[in-house]
């Protein structure tokens, strides 16, 4: 078991995992955004039983003027056959580090207000409901 970066060679592996929670995507518009995504230093971030991914991270550092420098989590997503194991906290363990090593003062990520069960997981690591996010179509 290793927690580490993964590279574009493993797109495959990640898609296969990531499509549990982002059905509306396709291989290939996910692989286009992933390779546009790499100009804001998007990096994807897993844990490996071998060749298996069982959770996937999507982060970037940023910096905007209400959260500072922070680590932004655009996925975490943990295999269905894996889920309630501890590797979701394992993982956000590690991104607290990781944070920590970017001089990061805070880690933000965005969840559907239908993802209830997630809601509660984030909670339950120390995670508070700061704000709304509001979308509207162009």
């Amino acid at each position: 078991m290793q927690i580490r970066e993964l590279d574009l060679k493993e797109l495959v592996t990640v898609f296969d995992v990531l499509s549990q929670i982002r059905t509306e995507l396709d291989y290939d518009e996910f692989e286009d955004l992933i390779y546009e995504m790499r100009s804001m230093e998007y990096k994807m971030i897993g844990i490996m039983d071998g060749e298996a991914l069982i959770c996937y991270a999507g982060v970037a550092v940023q910096t905007n003027l209400y959260h500072k420098r922070h680590l932004f989590v655009f996925d975490l997503v943990t295999d269905e056959k894996y889920r309630g194991s501890g590797y979701g906290k394992m993982m956000l363990e590690y991104l607290h580090d990781y944070a920590k090593m970017g001089m990061c003062k805070n880690i933000v990520l965005s969840s559907g207000f239908q993802r209830e069960e997630a809601h509660k997981f984030y909670e339950k690591n120390g995670f508070a409901k700061k704000s709304f996010v509001f979308l509207k179509s162009v």
